[in-house]
């Protein structure tokens, strides 16, 4: 189990995080939601040990990390951008942490997370050959080989649209339950939380506003700014999913 207890941490005298706790179950996938600036990226950077803690504790299966640094927490992260590497191909990217560490996977093992991947048939591509959804699933593959404790995700689908996106969706959902494994995601996206977690973190100007499962955060928000949060985000989602339509509908009443 995660534990945080009474997190705080500020930037130039601003408290970007106020007295957050918080306890994430061993194989729970929780997402951390909220609007730009309330401080969802910074609480994920305290987690994985990129940024230390002002006040408060992080423990780890009752062992109190908060001190321990970043490589020696043995938690991984998959960034928004993927930070592959362009130079390399598709394995040698998945396999580049085994380099230094080469016990922690075999190659059965890692066949394994590329053949769950889907990436079997492009292993040899170079990066910029790939789609967007590809370059995720690699970004993915290279982190599980390295048997993370627990998985950080920034913003995994936030450059990925329709299909593709609810393939990874399912690959992130496989790979928790399958491996059993605490997957913490950072997004600005209520529906993408709603559906892919077990549970959902909502943060606002520092504190936590609500945490529990997606159908209590439905059906019993704790406050106004919860229910004005996700009902808000959720219409500007459907109007812009809306004006999309008419644009290709419009665009085919021109052709035609």
């Amino acid at each position: 189990m995660l534990e945080l207890r009474h997190i705080k941490k500020s930037y130039d005298n601003v408290t970007i995080l106020e007295d957050i706790n918080l306890k994430i179950q061993d194989g729970e996938i929780v997402s951390i939601l909220g609007p730009s600036g309330c401080g969802k990226t910074t609480l994920l950077n305290l987690v994985l040990g990129l940024t230390p803690a002002d006040q408060g504790q992080i423990l780890f299966d009752g062992k109190d990390i908060t001190k321990v640094p970043m490589e020696e927490r043995g938690f991984n992260i998959v960034f928004q951008d993927y930070a592959l590497f362009p130079n390399l191909n598709v394995y040698k990217n998945i396999t580049y942490g085994l380099r230094n560490k080469p016990d922690i996977s075999t190659k059965e093992e890692v066949d394994e997370f590329i053949e769950l991947l889907g990436l079997k048939e492009h292993l040899n591509k170079k990066i910029d050959q790939l789609s967007g959804g590809q370059k995720q699933r690699v970004a993915l593959a290279r982190t599980m080989v390295m048997k993370p404790k627990i998985l950080l995700l920034d913003e995994p689908l936030s450059a990925l649209d329709g299909v593709i996106k609810e393939s990874i969706k399912e690959k992130i959902k496989e790979i928790a339950r399958d491996f059993h494994l605490t997957t913490i995601i950072v997004t600005h996206d209520p529906e993408e939380a709603l559906t892919l977690s077990d549970k959902v973190l909502i943060v606002n100007q520092g504190h936590i506003s609500q945490y529990g499962a997606p159908e209590e955060i439905i059906t019993a928000p704790s406050n106004n700014f919860v229910k004005e949060f996700i009902l808000n985000q959720l219409e500007i989602k459907r109007n812009n999913i809306f004006a999309l339509f008419h644009q290709d509908l419009t665009r085919n009443a021109q052709v035609v």
